[in-house]
Parts: C-alpha cells; sequence; structure tokens
C-alpha cells in the first residue's frame, strides 16, 4: 500500500467501483466512507480498484463514461470543499 496521498483520478477509480449511486445524492461523508471502504476492500492497493473499473468498463460500457464523470465530479466537488 502506498503512503503517497491519492490523486483525484484514483479517488475517482475507487468511487467508481463502490455501491454508492448518483441516484442517492450522498453526503460528502458518505461519499469518504465509499471511499474508505471500497479501498479496504481491494487490499489498499490501488492497482487493484484500477482493475476493477476496466473489468466495468468492459462488462457496462454504456454506462461506464456516465459513472466515471460523476465519479470525478463528486470526488473533486468534495476535496476542494475540504
Amino acid at each position: 500500500m502506498s503512503s503517497t496521498p491519492m490523486t483525484a483520478s484514483e479517488l475517482a477509480q475507487v468511487l467508481f467501483t463502490s455501491r454508492l449511486q448518483a441516484s442517492e445524492n450522498p453526503t460528502p461523508e458518505q461519499i469518504r466512507a465509499a471511499i474508505d471502504e471500497r479501498l479496504c476492500a481491494c487490499g489498499g492497493d490501488r492497482a487493484v480498484c484500477a482493475a476493477s473499473v476496466a473489468q466495468e468498463a468492459g462488462d457496462h460500457p454504456e454506462s461506464y463514461a456516465v459513472r466515471m464523470r460523476w465519479a470525478l465530479r463528486t470526488v473533486t466537488g468534495i476535496t476542494t470543499a475540504a
């Protein structure tokens, strides 16, 4: 596990693979919790989360772009507000 801070792109990848949905209008606390939970499920390995994103993109290409845009906007929103 790396001790370097995660970029917005990396955070978005982790959020992308979480169970959290845009339709839930999650709070910043829920978003952070979902990222923490998912990162723990990946053993703290960013590459495992990235591989999950690639798998989802292949399995569901029709929804990939929409979800990734949401994840990027969401993490950017909470990191700039912090």
